[in-house]
């Protein structure tokens, strides 16, 4: 089982409850959440104008190999309400896979570490809180909260 790390946002509709959604859907579809974050309120950075996003980050196993996992959880955006939009639109879930154990994995549709991860607060402050060791091993241990 590979130890994996997903952040999840949201900010249309019941932000709260799609997370939760979101999180049980996970665990049907066979990835073993094993800590979730507290949830975050912030600012959407880059886009179009759009209303504040729920964060968390979830420590999770899966067998599933990253491509499989990219699928399911596209799967599980698509069967929350995501429909495609403009980059850094507004979105009703938005699912990343952030790490994958140490694998470094780069391809078209799938980098692994997530490439802007360390430069997102919302994704580095959940993370910091349920792993710190492992914000601490990717540099983020002198940052500050915004």
């Amino acid at each position: 089982m590979a130890t994996v790390f997903l952040g999840l946002g949201s900010n249309l509709g019941n932000r709260r409850q799609t997370i939760e959604r979101a999180l049980k859907t996970l665990t049907e579809k066979g990835v073993n959440v094993i800590k979730v974050s507290s949830i975050v309120e912030t600012e959407p950075e880059g886009g179009p104008p759009q209303g504040n996003f729920l964060n968390s980050v979830v420590q999770a196993e899966t067998g599933l190999p990253p491509r499989e996992l990219l699928s399911c959880v596209k799967s599980i955006e698509k069967s929350l309400g995501r429909t495609p939009s403009v980059r850094n639109g507004p979105r009703v879930i938005d699912i990343d896979i952030l790490l994958y154990d140490d694998l470094k994995w780069h391809s078209p549709e799938l980098d692994i570490p997530h490439p802007r991860m360390l430069s997102r607060s919302f994704v580095m402050i959940p993370l910091k809180e349920i792993a710190p060791d492992i914000a601490r091993r990717l540099g983020y241990e002198n940052h500050n909260a915004h």
